[in-house]
């Protein structure tokens, strides 16, 4: 999707995310409707979801749309824990040339792992997407996913 046009859908979906994630103060419910919205707006979105930091060490699977998802994350490896050990979003063209790589689904090419923080910038989980195609994530998809991350511990 061209650049302008994805950041222009961002746009409209963070105004829908922020009115929608008013009407709970459950970061859960607020993650799964987040999920919800954007799986299923975003043509790139091939697996969308959280993983939640329930332990120093451990990354669970929380809301996700999608296929079947890993359910434990093996600590330290793959995007997702380099997300929350770098503590800022990372961005994969081929997922298949990141070192440690954990693939729950040989479909899924290219990935996006935004770090979730409480009110105190503790990281809490970490929301990860999947696409099946390489290169499908910018750094607009990063911009506006860090936004929107700031809804879930309003």
């Amino acid at each position: 999707m061209e650049e302008q046009k994805k950041s222009g859908r961002y746009q409209r979906l963070y105004d829908q995310l922020d009115e929608l994630t008013k009407k709970s103060q459950e970061p859960i419910a607020r993650m799964a409707t987040i999920c919800a919205v954007l799986h299923h707006k975003m043509d790139h979105y091939f697996w969308t979801g959280f993983y939640l930091l329930l332990e120093p060490e451990k990354l669970v699977v929380g809301p996700y749309q999608g296929p079947l998802a890993c359910q434990e994350l093996e600590a330290h490896k793959g995007v997702c824990w380099a997300a929350v050990d770098r503590k800022v979003p990372v961005v994969v063209e081929n997922v298949h040339s990141f070192p440690g790589h954990i693939g729950c689904d040989s479909r899924s090419q290219s990935e996006i792992c935004v770090p979730v923080k409480d009110k105190k910038s503790e990281i809490k989980a970490v929301f990860d997407v999947d696409s099946e195609n390489l290169s499908s994530f910018s750094e607009t998809d990063s911009e506006f996913l860090q936004k929107i991350m700031e809804l879930v511990y309003r």
